[in-house]
């Protein structure tokens, strides 16, 4: 994929409330914490957070509305706790949104500020 990860970032920021619309109609809500190499970093919060279906909303109805408005390569992942789906250290966020998260948070690193912020 050829987009910078502050590009995909904005975009993804951009149509998040439109792609949300299904995921609020059943209480609950998309995150986005990043964005790193065309995978875009979400959790599902709300009564979506512990569902058991939470994947198949993640790549059904997320990942697809997504590759639909931004690009057909990218990669959707709800980072929920579980090993395989883990944010990176690395992943990109934009100093604005960091920032506020360091307002917020206690002080440690940034994957420590993005647990607490999500609850994990």
């Amino acid at each position: 994929m050829t987009f910078l990860d502050d590009d995909i970032y904005d975009a993804v920021e951009n149509y998040i409330p439109m792609v949300s619309e299904y995921v609020n109609s059943h209480g609950g809500g998309i995150e986005l914490l990043g964005t790193k190499d065309g995978t875009v970093y979400i959790t599902l919060t709300g009564a979506c957070g512990g569902c058991s279906l939470s994947l198949m909303t993640t790549k059904m109805v997320v990942q697809k509305k997504l590759r639909e408005l931004i690009h057909p390569e990218l990669v959707v992942v709800n980072v929920d706790g579980t090993p395989e789906n883990v944010l990176p250290d690395d992943v990109y966020v934009p100093q604005a949104v960091e920032e506020k998260m360091d307002e917020t948070a206690p002080k440690s690193g940034m994957i420590e500020n993005l647990k607490h912020m999500v609850g994990l």
